[in-house]
């Protein structure tokens, strides 16, 4: 045992839907030395995945396996581990395919995952990419890692947060229609999601932050001309009552400008209305060295801020900057205990 890996967090890794890119991420990342000299991974996977893997010559983790009964009764590591949870096996599915089985598998990593940090066997959860249509298909009942984790835990409030040395944008909602966006927003919402933003950069940041509220319509809504007076009737009263417990804050600001050089120089964080207002600057960015953050869960959960890349699938030629960032970042946040 090596005793310097004892004192550092334990990260429970999962290994994300096995016909994507996060098997190979996985396996080519996680024993690298910086990983392993920040923290303890433990990567939730399927065995037959992980011997496909191998077998295909994209690598292979040396490390102990042991199935998921196992883990229960081993309490917290001290040196890098594989919990198989055995799905899915070897025969139904394909590499770059959506498959119900896959789904099934995606969700049994995070099931598992999550269950060990609300155990304290780790000290917080990274997650690799999982499809939507696969979960859905597998029966998972939630859009995502966010509503996923939310419905695990019972969290109360929580929004999703991508973070960068470039950008960093919060959002109120996430993965619905846009026709359906303006009937989810509420000043308690918004208010919950700025406060949430700031709490997280605060101890990001060491410092108080200053923080940028966007308009849901063209121009902030131009004093009611588009919309339907969103920004007059939830965004802005909640910007006023940020205020009044103290947050720097500004809004609502036209969604078009918010992001711009300048705006950059201001503020330390952005709150974006719904989805694309905040993915696509912050991926016009960060795209590779992103880190996708569950804020508000009674753990700590970081991903990469990429999907599944059906495209690229077990062809080695995925990029793995944005898990080494995650794990960076869950490793400082777990090492301060801060969830």
């Amino acid at each position: 045992m090596n005793p310097a890996l004892a004192v550092r967090p334990v990260l429970g890794v999962t290994m994300g839907d096995p016909a994507g890119v996060g098997p190979e991420l996985a396996v080519r990342t996680l024993a690298l030395p910086e990983v392993l000299g920040s923290c303890v991974p433990v990567l939730f996977a399927g065995g037959a995945v992980l011997e496909r893997l191998s077998s295909a010559g994209l690598g292979e983790l040396p490390w102990e396996r042991v199935s998921r009964e196992a883990w229960w009764r081993r309490g917290r590591p001290s040196e890098p581990l594989i919990v198989d949870c055995g799905e899915p096996d070897c025969g139904g599915w394909s590499p770059g395919e959506i498959s119900e089985a896959c789904g099934r598998a995606a969700w049994q990593y995070i099931e598992t995952a999550a269950r060990s940090a609300q155990a304290g066997q780790v000290d917080g959860v990274v997650t690799l990419p999982v499809h939507k249509v696969a979960l859905r298909r597998a029966g998972v009942p939630h859009a995502g890692h966010t509503e996923i984790f939310t419905a695990l835990t019972g969290a109360k409030r929580t929004c999703m947060m991508l973070h960068s040395q470039l950008l960093t944008v919060s959002m109120v909602t996430t993965h619905i229609g846009y026709a359906e966006v303006p009937e989810r927003l509420s000043v308690e919402r918004i208010l919950d999601v700025i406060e949430l933003t700031g709490e997280a950069c605060r101890r990001m940041l060491g410092r108080e932050p200053r923080l940028a509220v966007c308009g849901l319509n063209p121009h902030a809504g131009e004093n009611g001309l588009f919309g339907r007076g969103e920004e007059e009737r939830f965004i802005r009263p909640a910007v006023e009552a940020a205020r009044r417990g103290g947050w720097q804050v500004e809004g609502p600001l036209p969604p078009d400008t918010a992001f711009a050089p300048f705006q950059r120089e201001r503020f330390d964080a952005w709150v974006a209305m719904y989805h694309d207002q905040g993915h696509i600057p912050f991926k016009m960015l960060a795209f590779d060295t992103g880190v996708n953050v569950t804020l508000g869960l009674p753990m700590i959960r970081t991903s990469v801020d990429h999907g599944t890349a059906f495209d690229i699938a077990w062809q080695g030629k995925a990029r793995n900057e944005s898990l080494r960032a995650a794990l960076r970042v869950a490793a400082r946040l777990a090492a301060a205990g801060q969830g």
